[in-house]
């Protein structure tokens, strides 16, 4: 059996869409928000007579996808096709006002995420589900896979260091959908909110060899610009922490998230070192030493030495590679191999001000306290991440919908 994304069953079935006839549909999308035939959501929903599209939610990047860079603010207009509203959630606020919320009955919310606590679509879907339930509005999710599969790894959100980046207490790697995510939610922040799934058909998370993404059945489309691959989407959740450093991600090249580097490294000796401290944080991956020169962003237009994660070849283990702790084993090293790098990046990060951009990226000072201190091991950090990581794991089971 094929399997069917959320949006693909409401459009094949006019009885899950009876409930939109005579109410005003809004749709939060962006540029993966397609078909099984690649027709954007916002053109396909609005070809259906019985649903009455009257806004459109662009969430960070935008609806359409415009915005290459990270965090760069998207305007309101007015959609040159179909003549809705087009709200930014990713500009002059990112949290819906009441006057978009007037606009509409329901939304529908059909987001590619990547599987990772970080990424703001996460958020959006929060703030949208609180003033739904503010306003007496209706959610709808149209569930898509979660690329990066079940497993969960990372450090849970401390309190008090909720962000943009950062909705609630899950840990970096939450091993949920969407849809999974809003039923969490609901229950966690109380919200009283009229909410539904439309589920997938046939998604097997566990499957080889997509391991939450239906490989060779969907194309991949950039769910935002710099995620450009399914390996990205499985790396993600540990190389979106150097998005907090002075280490290059790989953007201003073909393969951000995938890898990392500076100019005054040797990924080498690094390397080296990640095997000596904590050779079973590296399992399920390889790792390869690289040079690369990134055209923007940090370091842009010098010659980087680096390591890129490869995550999709035969020896490719899904269950066994921690993206996370391999992330945190590479600071470690660098730290240790060079103990006055200015690793941490000291810069505003997603509107928190006052907080290192590391700290904000993971939840707490943890992490970074564990790389920054000399005699901490592997497993201090295990003994801390854990049992964050078993009880999520407990938490989950009670919104699992596959």
């Amino acid at each position: 059996m094929s399997m069917k994304f959320g949006l693909d069953r409401l459009l094949a079935d006019p009885t899950l869409r009876a409930p939109l006839k005579g109410r005003r549909v809004g749709l939060l999308a962006h540029p993966a928000s397609v078909t099984e035939n690649l027709t954007h959501a916002l053109d396909a929903l609005a070809d259906c007579n019985d649903i009455t599209l009257s806004a459109a939610f662009g969430p960070q990047h935008g609806l359409r996808g415009d915005k290459q860079d990270n965090m760069i603010e998207s305007p309101d207009y007015v959609d040159p096709v179909h003549g809705i509203p087009v709200f930014s959630l990713y500009g002059e606020v990112r949290r819906p006002t009441d006057d978009m919320m007037e606009t509409c009955d329901l939304i529908l919310i059909d987001l590619q995420d990547l599987g990772c606590r970080i990424y703001t679509f996460v958020t959006t879907l929060l703030y949208v589900l609180e003033a739904a339930a503010a306003k007496g509005k209706t959610v709808w999710v149209l569930d898509r896979p979660n690329p990066a599969g079940r497993p969960v790894e990372g450090l849970t959100l401390r309190t008090g260091w909720d962000s943009f980046v950062g909705a609630g207490p899950m840990p970096m790697r939450h091993g949920m959908t969407l849809g999974e995510i809003g039923h969490w939610f609901i229950k966690h922040f109380k919200l009283n909110v009229n909410y539904d799934v439309i589920t997938m058909e046939g998604w097997q998370p566990d499957a080889a060899p997509g391991f939450g993404w239906p490989l060779h059945e969907r194309s991949w489309v950039n769910p935002s610009p710099n995620a450009p691959t399914l390996s990205m989407a499985r790396a993600y959740a540990g190389t979106v922490m150097l998005e907090g450093t002075t280490l290059s991600e790989g953007r201003g090249t073909t393969r951000p998230l995938e890898l990392f580097g500076a100019p005054d490294i040797d990924a080498r000796a690094v390397i080296e070192d990640m095997q000596s401290l904590a050779p079973e944080w590296l399992k399920g991956c390889v790792l390869r030493t690289c040079w690369f020169e990134p055209t923007f962003h940090k370091h842009a237009g010098a010659l980087c030495n680096g390591v890129q994660i490869h995550v999709d070849d035969p020896q490719y283990n899904h269950d066994a590679f921690r993206p996370w702790r391999l992330q945190a084993l590479a600071f470690k090293s660098i730290r240790r191999l060079y103990p006055d790098y200015p690793i941490w990046r000291d810069f505003p990060y997603e509107y928190e001000h006052g907080k290192l951009a590391i700290d904000v990226i993971n939840g707490s000072p943890l992490l970074r306290e564990w790389v920054d201190d000399p005699n901490a091991t592997p497993a201090d950090l295990d003994a801390l991440t854990t049992p964050d990581e078993e009880t999520w794991r407990n938490i989950q089971k009670d919104h699992l919908l596959y």
